[in-house]
């Protein structure tokens, strides 16, 4: 009973895969769903489970053989039933372990196909007829199974074989045959290589996004251990000294307190300065705060990329400008409508951003004085920039107009503002794909009063 045990082990496996499978499917369903309402990207269709049942509805063009037997057509009907019973067995056997790499290449896989081709061709000389049939049936059973180096010349070879034998019992209607045959051969082997190569790739893809999930992880609990840890030891060690000296000595108590609250400050500026550092985007990461942001203060926000893959500096300096166009859009504009279009070359890549806002036009940062210092304006948990704040100066903005304009210069670009002919604002700026200066263009911490500088945060503490 050993071989009803390995039957009801297999039929559990693919019971097994089809939860699996049913379960992508609804989970990728309603990540569908989700993405068409918030216009986001749309999820990968998992794909039917990779199992030998995908190959089974071609045993139908056996039917032909079948229906001879019934109608008596076929001499020898039990051997012909036998044979037919033999291939269908033979091939169901092979399918099913093509789609496992290490049965595939076994040698029992192989065996089973050469009887296969053996009883193919006996059956095929024999009778004839719809019998000639099963060579696209072997093709593709070969096609399955063989996927290396050595499928074009085995291929050949069983198209080779499938051609004379149907012409020695078909005539010229063997081209049929061996045309039938060469085809599911090749296709079989593609598609089925194909499938396995993106269903590879996919895996690699979901484990180096876990691995670098869980490196970024260890990287942030490690830094943050080794921010605090000196710095939280100090404070309980000054915290017991305050205590010890609090009914003794009040005025070296205070002396304590007041070391535990430069302690606290300092430890507070370092862990906003690391946030900071952490929380750097990426230009898709700016473009969707964006969109959020639009969203959020009833502007209709489009958005379009295109081009090559630009480097992180590349990215950093345009994600800037997404951020302060947007925010003047949100703040001063009184727009309803926001394009954002991102069109990249080889060589350069450029960022527009246009409003239909009837608001007052912001000058051109090329005119207006004074240093590039102050920090960027934030957008707020909701995405959008709180509608209660001040206006900026534009003139002192570190991030704004004219800072941008610098830091653009540095590496190699431009940034060009103004009113459009038919209503409206836009910002654009044009940047080369890669650059020597980006590294310095887009280091904005290096700027008086940024908020990642170590001046800049203490005087927000203060």
């Amino acid at each position: 009973m050993s071989w009803m045990s390995g039957v009801t082990c297999r039929v559990r496996e693919w019971q097994a895969q089809r939860a699996r499978w049913k379960a992508d499917m609804e989970r990728f369903k309603t990540e569908q769903r989700a993405a068409r309402k918030s216009g986001g990207r749309m999820p990968e269709n998992p794909g039917p489970p990779p199992t030998g049942f995908a190959l089974l509805p071609w045993l139908l063009m056996g039917m032909g053989a079948f229906s001879n037997i019934f109608q008596g057509k076929t001499p020898n009907p039990w051997i012909g039933g036998v044979g037919l019973l033999a291939f269908n067995s033979l091939y169901i056997y092979v399918t099913f372990r093509a789609f496992v790499k290490e049965k595939r290449e076994s040698r029992s896989t192989r065996v089973a196909l050469a009887v296969m081709g053996l009883l193919t061709c006996g059956l095929a000389i024999g009778y004839g007829g719809s019998w000639l049939y099963f060579f696209p049936l072997l093709g593709l059973a070969t096609g399955a199974v063989l996927r290396g180096p050595w499928l074009g010349q085995i291929g050949l070879g069983v198209t080779a074989l499938a051609a004379v034998v149907s012409f020695f019992r078909a005539g010229w209607d063997a081209v049929n045959v061996a045309y039938g045959t060469f085809l599911s051969t090749m296709v079989t082997a593609a598609i089925l290589s194909l499938s396995e190569a993106v269903r590879e790739l996919r895996a690699a893809r979901e484990e180096l996004a876990r691995r670098a999930v869980e490196k970024e992880r260890l990287r942030f609990s490690r830094d943050l251990h080794d921010l605090l840890g000196h710095t939280l030891s100090v404070i309980v060690v000054k915290s017991e000294a305050a205590r010890r000296l609090a009914h003794r000595d009040l005025d070296a108590a205070l002396v304590q307190v007041t070391d535990i609250e430069s302690v606290g400050r300092q430890a507070l500026t370092e862990i906003r300065e690391a946030v900071t550092g952490y929380r750097e985007g990426s230009l898709a990461t700016e473009l969707d705060r964006a969109r959020s942001a639009l969203s959020a203060a009833g502007v209709e926000p489009l958005v379009r990329q295109s081009g090559t893959p630009l480097v992180p500096q590349t990215e950093a300096l345009l994600g800037w400008v997404v951020r302060e166009a947007v925010t003047n859009v949100v703040r001063h504009s009184g727009a309803t409508r926001c394009d954002i279009t991102v069109d990249g070359t080889p060589e350069r890549v450029s960022l527009t951003v246009t409003d239909n806002g009837p608001g007052a036009s912001i000058p051109d940062p090329a005119s207006i004085p004074g240093p590039a210092s102050a920090p960027a304006p934030a957008f707020t948990a909701a995405g959008s920039a709180p509608p209660s704040a001040p206006a900026p100066a534009l003139g002192t903005g570190g991030t704004g107009l004219k800072g941008l304009t610098e830091r653009l210069a540095t590496a190699g670009g431009s940034l060009s503002a103004g009113p459009t002919a038919g209503g409206g604002f836009r910002v654009r700026a044009e940047l080369p794909v890669d650059s020597g200066d980006l590294a310095e263009a887009t280091d904005l911490r290096r700027t008086p009063g940024f908020p990642g500088t170590r001046a800049g945060r203490v005087a927000r503490l203060t």
